[in-house]
């Protein structure tokens, strides 16, 4: 796999030549004019012109605050984009829910032509600026583009002011899902301050600049020179999100900012920021939302006792101190890497965030005399932990590790349908910190043993009426299992799971069905359905199509780009095996016999293989495919592309029943 996070280098030199933003306000004919973008036809939208500009700066009030300034305007070629990128939401913080960040002088504008080809503007109205408060330390500040129509362009500018500096200076992507014409940022950085800048991501700034301004910033009558940093990147492609990646922000190319050290504006003495894992443990260990939760030992012991009462081995508390929690809180579907209000309120309110719930597992573990420990990990959205920097801020998320009879098990309690010792595929992403109360943490591999196992085994019998009648038999294993369920209980009953799964299948009656172990979450789950399928139109032809892939079809491949900068991520191994016998009329035998085929990676992480045998009027098709990787390097790229061309070629064979004569 390339390398993609690179720390900037940029030698100081004292100048007083700037960047400038683009002029708000104005298009050119040229633009209003354009129908597509050669370098990239495809488009729905391009971005014209985009600028940024974060900077440190003393306050009326004598505070401190970063400022950042965001200028972009998009041209539409069609409304295929209006709704993802003519709105905008704009996420404002607050650490305690008094102070927030502030968005300040918002001006957009949308130019479009009339029905008479004639030049227009229409102004957003600040009336129409919304605040939505996710809760009390996020509000998203909405907006809608007005007068949106094919071929307009939207020039939008805002403000924002944050008291959130000394550890959060502004990141900037110059890449997103519209191509680019020219993006570029600049950061003004005050000498008491000190960042290391690192550029992620596969593609390359056009021009970097460094320049020095002096005596910058000023506060209380202290002085310093500020670092004037440009970064410009031009003609940048849209990005491409395909299936099987983590989180697009390990991809896209930006650039982000570490503070190392600052100078205390009150003391005048230098601090480092910049942390070792140990002064992470340390930090993690005398916070109330994590080491605060994990140091009260006793304090779930009352509440865990009587779950595991007459259990003698730890395995057997472990899993009823994990059924327990399951059923004691529902997730309120957000993430978190601590307990903010404590696990106990969380507790008695019975609902809580993935930090409530998992550290109320770790706390229940230890009081049942069960050794455990929590795991702070980055879940596959968030993106990847940049190991150079510790930092909190990379994590968020945590699970329980247990360690019993030399085997350890990896727990999340958020989801009751999930068995003991098996995490969501949101939490396998590259590796997770285990931090413990009384010992260093380390680092552990997240890559777990579970897979996803289906296994298809269908029986059916081609009748006088063309009419296919017989069982199809669904096993739902490991992974798998827990998918099924999940599907099963998004229904009131499952006659109606049943119903739905039948309008999937068009023209098949399911007639009887019996499905168990839904509920047995240890236990595959197991489908047998009695069916009816209208296969053809009577039997009064003398030859008759037939396709053997009657469910769970791929239907198209996944991997359609020539080249992936980026690896594929499966989270999981997975294996399917698919047996179907059909028991022709006497009259009718196969005419095109397919051929086997066997086709493996070179790196053998995954292969298909079909099989087929023919009896006389009965024969049994059947086909295995096994990804035994849950990472493919780009490297592996084209060999996995090409294993996904086999199997959806195969999936479109068609078996010939020809009338005997």
């Amino acid at each position: 796999m390339r390398k993609f996070i690179l720390l900037i280098a940029i030698t100081l030199i004292s100048s007083v030549t700037f960047a400038q933003d683009f002029p708000f306000g104005e298009v050119s004919q040229e633009e209003m004019d354009m129908q597509k973008y050669d370098k990239d036809t495809s488009a729905h939208a391009l971005v014209l012109n985009e600028h940024g500009r974060a900077r440190i700066s003393e306050t009326n009030s004598e505070d401190v605050n970063l400022i950042f300034d965001h200028h972009i305007k998009i041209k539409f070629f069609d409304d295929k984009e209006f709704e993802r990128y003519g709105t905008f939401e704009i996420p404002v913080y607050s650490s305690d829910g008094l102070v927030y960040e502030k968005l300040v002088d918002v001006k957009a504008i949308t130019y479009y032509k009339d029905d008479a080809g004639n030049l227009q503007k229409a102004e957003l109205d600040p009336k129409k600026i919304f605040r939505v408060e996710q809760d009390k330390h996020h509000t998203l500040v909405k907006f809608a583009m007005p007068a949106l129509r094919k071929g307009c362009i939207i020039d939008i500018k805002y403000e924002i002011e944050s008291p959130y500096y000394w550890n959060h200076f502004h990141s900037w992507m110059f890449q997103d899902y519209l191509p680019k014409l020219n993006s570029q940022f600049e950061a003004l950085i005050p000498g008491f301050w000190n960042y290391n800048a690192s550029l992620r991501g596969y593609l390359k700034l056009t021009d970097s600049k460094a320049d020095i301004e002096r005596e910058c910033f000023t506060f209380h009558g202290a002085k310093c020179d500020c670092s004037h940093l440009t970064f410009t990147m031009k003609d940048v492609p849209a990005f491409v999100r395909e299936e099987y990646m983590t989180s697009p922000n390990n991809y896209l190319s930006g650039v982000y900012w570490q503070l190392v050290e600052f100078t205390n504006l009150q003391t005048g003495a230098k601090e480092k920021y910049s942390k070792d894992w140990k002064d992470l443990d340390r930090e993690l260990k005398e916070q109330y939302w994590f080491g605060g939760q994990l140091k009260r030992k006793e304090m779930l012991k009352d509440r865990v006792a009587p779950a595991i009462a007459g259990k003698t081995d730890s395995l057997s508390k472990a899993k009823a101190v994990y059924t327990f929690i399951q059923k004691s809180f529902k997730w309120n579907e957000r993430d978190n890497d601590g307990s903010v209000d404590g696990i106990k309120k969380a507790l008695d309110a019975h609902t809580g965030d993935a930090g409530d719930i998992n550290l109320a597992l770790v706390n229940a573990l230890t009081s049942a005399g069960v050794p455990a420990e929590a795991v702070l990990i980055s879940t596959r959205e968030n993106g990847s932990i940049n190991k150079l920097y510790p930092t909190i801020n990379d994590f968020d998320y945590v699970i329980a590790r247990t360690s019993i009879d030399g085997k350890v098990y990896l727990l999340d309690a958020t989801d009751p349908m999930l068995p003991f010792g098996m995490l969501p595929l949101r939490c396998l992403n590259d590796e997770g910190r285990v931090f413990s109360v009384d010992k260093p943490s380390y680092w552990m591999d997240m890559n777990t043993a579970q897979r996803a196992k289906t296994t298809y085994n269908i029986d059916l019998t081609l009748g006088d009426d063309g009419k296919l009648k017989g069982n199809i038999i669904r096993y739902s294993s490991s992974y798998s299992g827990y998918l099924r369920r999940k599907e099963i209980k998004k229904y009131n009953s499952l006659d109606e799971y049943v119903d739905h799964l039948s309008t999937d299948m068009p023209g098949t009656k399911i007639l009887k069905s019996d499905i168990v172990n839904v509920d047995s979450l240890d236990m595959p789950v197991g489908e047998t359905y009695q069916v009816e399928m209208n296969a053809f139109d009577g039997m009064n032809h003398d030859r008759l199509g037939f396709n053997p892939f009657i469910i769970g079809k791929i239907k198209t491949n996944p991997f359609k780009l020539a080249h992936r900068d980026y690896p594929v991520d499966m989270g999981i191994p997975s294996e399917e095996r698919y047996i179907i016998t059909v028991h022709l009329p006497a009259q009718y035998a196969i005419e095109n016999p397919p051929q086997g085929l066997a086709f493996s990676m070179a790196s053998q992480g995954g292969r298909f293989i079909t099989d087929f045998q023919n009896d006389g009027s009965t024969f049994t098709f059947s086909y295995v495919t096994q990804i035994n990787s849950s990472v493919f390097g780009t490297d592996e790229y084209t060999s996995l592309k090409e294993l996904f061309n086999r199997i959806v070629t195969a999936e479109k064979t068609q078996l010939v029943f020809k009338k005997k004569s």
